[in-house]
């Protein structure tokens, strides 16, 4: 447990609290109207061009069509035939098209057939793999329509993606909260001195592991809250990339009931802003093809955050 270091500390708003200097909470950040408008207008475009993307998009939630983990092996092949791991009834593979095999936190990914074609993702796009054979971290790789997902996350799988997935028939939009403001927050890490590490359950059955990187400590209704942050332990996450996967009294009824995320961002004042009107639904909540982070019971909040995404009920 902490204990308060001095007077210094009291004079500024802190207190000893178990887990960490707690600071003290903020309250909702005050906007000019302008601010304001431009606010709830980041919120609106936001919103929209999720919808865009779950409607239509190749990597929507609802082109996902199959899901292989490795499952302690490390490779796994994929094509038409019966007898391939991942098969994709399809004439853009042949019978035998890709070994994808596991190299630490990187795949290699080989063709099977020496007419076996298949593109990998680089920051222009999807380009040719005209040597056969790639090493590459999490990503894709694309196969005449489809794409293949090199997903990691210390667990590794395959989840394969059709544009022409029978899912996006079931599309009927989202559902969000009213934009509030008052669920919209500038406020301080409390940073954890111990940084140890946590595991996080998931969907699939696997404990995942995280850094605890400290606390953010807020008001909602003049009431006091705490959520911990947390940085995944796994390839393709960056150093300074902060989780927060919570519940809240609305989880099970008007948002969905495992809980959701939320991103936080750094501002320029060293603050980070925390908008509970970007709050949003794990992929879980649409597809049982991914491996989704539960929320720890710390970050079970129990007031409702009336802000972000509801659950549309589409899985």
């Amino acid at each position: 447990m902490m204990r308060a270091r001095s007077a210094g500390y009291m004079a500024l708003g802190m207190v000893a609290l178990t887990g960490g200097l707690l600071a003290a909470p903020a309250g909702p950040v005050t906007l000019s109207p302008q601010a304001a408008r431009a606010a709830i207008a980041e919120i609106e475009k936001d919103r929209t061009t999720t919808q865009a993307w779950l409607k239509s998009d190749p990597t929507s939630y609802l082109a996902t069509i199959d899901r292989r983990d490795f499952a302690g092996r490390r490779t796994l092949t994929v094509g038409r035939a019966a007898d391939n791991d991942l098969r994709v009834d399809d004439q853009a593979f042949s019978a035998h098209h890709l070994r994808v095999t596991v190299e630490g936190e990187r795949f290699r990914v080989e063709r099977s057939d020496a007419t076996a074609a298949f593109e990998v993702q680089g920051k222009a796009g999807f380009e040719p793999a005209s040597s056969g054979t790639a090493l590459v971290g999490p990503s894709s790789v694309k196969v005449g329509r489809f794409l293949v997902r090199l997903s990691h996350q210390g667990f590794p799988g395959l989840i394969l993606f059709d544009p022409q997935s029978p899912r996006f028939a079931r599309y009927k939009g989202l559902r969000y909260f009213p934009p509030d403001l008052s669920y919209r927050y500038e406020l301080p890490l409390t940073p954890n001195p111990a940084q140890d590490v946590v595991v996080i359950l998931s969907t699939r059955g696997n404990q995942r592991r995280a850094m605890r990187v400290g606390w953010f400590d807020f008001t909602v209704g003049g009431r006091p809250a705490r959520l911990e942050a947390v940085r995944l332990l796994e390839p393709g996450v960056g150093e300074h990339d902060l989780s927060i996967f919570f519940r809240d009294a609305t989880s099970g009824t008007d948002s969905y009931g495992l809980g959701r995320y939320i991103d936080v961002k750094k501002q320029p004042s060293g603050l980070f802003l925390l908008d509970f009107n970007f709050a949003y639904n794990p992929a879980c909540a649409y597809s049982e093809h991914y491996n989704c982070p539960i929320p720890s019971k710390a970050n079970a909040l129990p007031m409702a955050i009336r802000a972000g995404e509801m659950d549309s009920h589409y899985y």
